[in-house]
């Protein structure tokens, strides 16, 4: 957070030669800030901005050199990478070591009282060691987006080639669907023909018998009400005349066999065929693993006859 803070600081500052030397503001002077030096080092060390002159003995303390750097647009990226980092349990002290066993940075003192028999590293030295390791992976993990990036675009492909292949399927089903209806259609209209034939023909003898037992009525009938009329109001000599053609023509009556001519029905029926057993469509198959998803339909149009044909069989009438 310290890091971040400090470089919102110097990010918000005047821009180089606008700044004024944090050191030589803070002493009085007559003239004002026209007669201030401009600042254009920044001593990370001390948070300042200085000009030339008090930036020198910055360079040079006893204690060691500090860290001045000149005022410019990359000091905010320096100043994070410089600002130094102090040990979580000494907030004093500056975290030098990486130990490799705790997975942490540590400082001097650390490495003495809790970590001696632990793996270490001066913190630039793992660093560099993990900068390689980290390049690596990311090269690694980067080599697989560029893999999964073109996997992605090959189910997107493989995906509307597989939509279209549907489309496909249903327009055949759909096709297959209407020619089996119009075949179907056909049979039912050539069943009903048939029935309606055996209808006619039916009326025909129908008609037949029936002019033969019209006829056969009225010559018996006519028999009768003359030989009604003759014994009932007939002289003798009258029935003596008519007694032998009467006779004769009663013999023809009795002997022509009218009940000889009797109407038969034919027997029809019909049997339906169990359609629900009949698969006249097609089968769509799906083809699994490492194969294409591909409906198609299999043997459309040699199932369909071969069913139509049996239910052809079961649809015929039987006549007796």
């Amino acid at each position: 957070m310290q890091h971040l803070v400090d470089a919102m600081n110097v990010s918000y500052r005047k821009p180089a030669g606008q700044v004024l030397c944090d050191v030589c503001s803070g002493l009085e002077q007559s003239g004002g800030d026209s007669d201030m030096p401009p600042a254009t080092m920044y001593c990370i060390d001390c948070g300042q901005a200085l000009c030339e002159n008090c930036s020198r003995p910055h360079r040079k303390w006893k204690g060691g050199a500090h860290q001045v750097r000149p005022l410019g647009a990359g000091l905010e990226q320096e100043l994070i990478q410089l600002r130094p980092s102090f040990c979580e349990k000494h907030k004093d002290k500056p975290v030098e070591l990486y130990c490799h066993d705790c997975n942490e940075n540590i400082c001097v003192l650390c490495s003495i009282t809790k970590h001696e028999q632990h793996r270490t590293a001066e913190i630039p030295e793992a660093a560099e060691s993990f900068k390689r390791q980290i390049d690596s992976e990311d090269q690694q993990v980067w080599a697989r987006v560029d893999i999964v990036r073109r996997m992605k675009g090959e189910k997107e492909r493989k995906r509307k080639e597989f939509l279209s292949e549907l489309d496909n399927v249903k327009r055949e089903i759909q096709a297959t669907g209407n020619k089996a209806n119009e075949l179907l259609k056909k049979q039912v209209a050539l069943q009903l023909s048939e029935v309606d034939a055996k209808k006619s023909e039916d009326q025909k003898n129908a008609d037949t018998v029936e002019d033969h037992y019209q006829l056969a009525l009225v010559t018996m009938e006519s028999f009768h009400a003359y030989s009604r009329e003759l014994l009932d109001k007939g002289r003798p000599s009258d029935v003596t005349q008519a007694a032998s053609e009467l006779h004769k023509r009663a013999t023809e009556l009795l002997d022509s066999d009218v009940t000889s001519v009797q109407y038969h029905t034919p027997h029809v029926t019909f049997t339906p065929a169990d359609v629900n057993q009949w698969n006249l469509i097609g089968k769509v198959s799906v083809a699994t693993g490492n194969q294409s998803g591909t409906y198609v339909i299999c043997c459309v149009y040699a199932q369909l006859y071969c069913a139509l044909y049996i239910v052809s069989q079961y649809l015929s009438l039987r006549i007796i």
